[in-house]
């Protein structure tokens, strides 16, 4: 199943919508009593889920949908209830801080690391990003994230599939010349970060990646290929299974002696190649206004925006 949010004019108000085949339909016109947005939706997931799915597999709901062309997506979430993007590929990281001239940090194979960011600042596909005044040095970051449909505190990781609502792509905008001066402080990044997160186009629940599924005892990784294009021009490719650490042990890390709350968003982090800072300003430059960036994951859809003044 393919979750939205979509509103038919700009001001509308997000409501939650279920896509098949390039048509959407309402989540409370599909099953009534249904709640009429995500975070209500994902609030009570476990009532609703299975319910939804069951509905959402009939035909006799094609009768009331809108063609997709015909609707504004935003981000699956408009406003998550928080957002945590973790550190998780490794060739990521040894990649960046090499371009910098440092060294792999020990202490990174010790658990996966996260920050918090801006959950205000996120938005969804076809969206413009305006570039921060402040930076010349604007850049993507190739991502897919798990929105958590049950919330939970200690959630172990043999367990920690249960919580997952489903998977999406994401794109952590960077203003890396801002980034650059404030990690000298040691505490992380924040406006460099602050100004942008995009995720979607839709939420895929768990079983529509069944088949691309490993099973592991650290939990589940998927087999699914992850390219970023710049103006058409494929700039990076990965997959998805290459994660060292894999959601379960993001999950898992994220609640230790912390709560988490459906539709609370968990970022993967770049996967290896995914952003500009990887792969050289000198080879490839920084983004520009009127750059249209798309993000593909197989199966997730494509993740596509334009870059502004």
């Amino acid at each position: 199943m393919k979750l939205v949010s979509y509103r038919k004019a700009s001001g509308d108000a997000w409501r939650a919508g279920v896509v098949e085949d390039g048509c959407v339909v309402a989540a409370a016109q599909l099953l009534p009593g249904a709640p009429d947005t995500m975070p209500e939706l994902l609030g009570e997931w476990e009532v609703w889920s299975a319910k939804l799915a069951e509905a959402a597999a009939g035909n006799s709901w094609r009768e009331q949908s809108l063609s997709v062309e015909d609707v504004q997506l935003g981000s699956p979430l408009p406003r998550p209830g928080s957002f945590r993007d973790f550190y998780a590929f490794e060739a990521h990281v040894k990649t960046a801080r090499a371009q910098r001239g440092l060294p792999m940090v020990p202490e990174w194979y010790d658990f996966p690391v996260f920050y918090f960011s801006n959950a205000a600042a996120f938005t969804g596909p076809e969206a413009v990003i305006r570039r921060p005044k402040a930076t010349r040095w604007l850049d993507y970051e190739l991502e897919v994230a798990c929105v958590i449909g049950k919330g939970g505190v200690d959630i172990p990781v043999e367990r920690a599939g249960e919580h997952i609502a489903g998977y999406c792509i994401l794109n952590d905008w960077s203003a890396r010349d801002i980034q650059r001066e404030e990690v000298k402080v040691g505490l992380g990044p924040a406006k460099g970060k602050d100004f942008a997160t995009s995720m979607g186009p839709w939420l895929v629940t768990p079983d529509e990646l069944e088949s691309a599924r490993i099973a592991t005892e650290r939990g589940d990784r998927h087999n699914l290929q992850m390219v970023a294009r710049v103006n058409g021009i494929e700039y990076s490719r990965g997959n998805l299974q290459d994660l060292h650490y894999t959601f379960a042990e993001m999950i898992a890390r994220a609640s230790a002696d912390c709560p988490l709350y459906p539709g609370d968003v968990i970022g993967s982090g770049t996967v290896g190649t995914g952003c500009i800072l990887e792969l050289g300003a000198d080879r490839f430059g920084w983004l520009a206004p009127g750059d249209v960036v798309e993000l593909e994951v197989e199966r997730l859809g494509i993740l596509r925006n334009r870059i502004s003044e």
